[in-house]
């Protein structure tokens, strides 16, 4: 199915994070200290300058729309990778090979699940931004991370 062009820049986004995922994952597996060192620093600059924005951007209205499209098991899936890969985005502060590999392994799942069936379903329903969402519109640096548990009720 073609892109909705409502979701294509969250798809695009989705590109540099799989090209993220593939280095951590590699310099993990190469057991280089310097390396993984090096990949942790700029996987928790780029989670923190992109992902967390592009999260915040599928919190705010496309979560909520596929939840009142009655998708609840997909909207709780996605919250709860989002959770995860921000815990491993913090706990990477402290390079460690093993949580670069584990963060690299759910992020790529996590984006294959977001394109194959969460934006799947989000066209199937129609989705479109509204005044309240709009997909270009990400927060500012200084915006406060959402709560751990999103207030969305199943």
């Amino acid at each position: 199915m073609k892109r909705n062009p409502a979701l294509q820049d969250l798809s695009r986004e989705h590109h540099d994070a799989l090209k993220l995922a593939r280095d951590g994952k590699a310099a993990a597996l190469s057991g280089d200290g310097a390396l993984i060192a090096a990949l942790a620093a700029r996987t928790v600059r780029e989670f923190e300058r992109e992902m967390e924005a592009h999260f915040q951007e599928e919190e705010a209205g496309l979560l909520p729309f596929l939840k009142n499209a009655g998708e609840s098991d997909l909207v709780w899936r996605t919250l709860a990778d989002h959770a995860a890969l921000r815990a491993l985005a913090k706990a990477l502060r402290q390079p460690d090979g093993e949580t670069l590999r584990h963060f690299a392994e759910v992020l790529t799942s996590h984006v294959r699940f977001e394109e194959r069936t969460l934006f799947e379903a989000a066209q199937r329903h129609g989705f479109a931004p509204t005044d309240e969402f709009s997909v270009v519109a990400a927060p500012t640096p200084a915006a406060a991370p959402p709560p751990a548990a999103p207030a969305l009720h199943r």
